[in-house]
């Protein structure tokens, strides 16, 4: 008899580990960053200072697009050897890091 009640113990336990349900979760994130804090400007209207400051750290470089943000920041992308490379600049013609620019 305690044979049949281990016997039918063991059974009902491994038949309800089957009957488990583990809920599946989708984590898949979407994560859209959209940047409008600069809006496009010609080269022409970029200050004397920025574009003094390609022509002597860059001389080989044209400034292919510029853009700008209300605290008077500089995006510019630049041609150079080949390759297009963003850089950042204040109106002063000083650069400035991807982190130091106001968003």
């Amino acid at each position: 008899m305690k044979k049949l009640v281990l016997t039918v113990a063991i059974v009902a336990s491994g038949l309800s580990t089957f009957a488990l349900t583990n809920p599946i979760m989708n984590n898949d994130a979407e994560v859209v960053v959209i940047n409008e804090s600069f809006k496009e400007i010609s080269v022409n209207q970029l200050p004397s200072a920025v574009v003094s400051a390609v022509k002597q750290n860059f001389a080989s470089a044209t400034i292919s697009n510029a853009y700008v943000n209300s605290s008077e920041q500089y995006k510019l992308t630049i041609s150079m050897d080949g390759s297009e490379n963003t850089v950042y600049a204040d109106k002063d013609g000083n650069w400035l890091k991807e982190g130091d620019v106001a968003k």
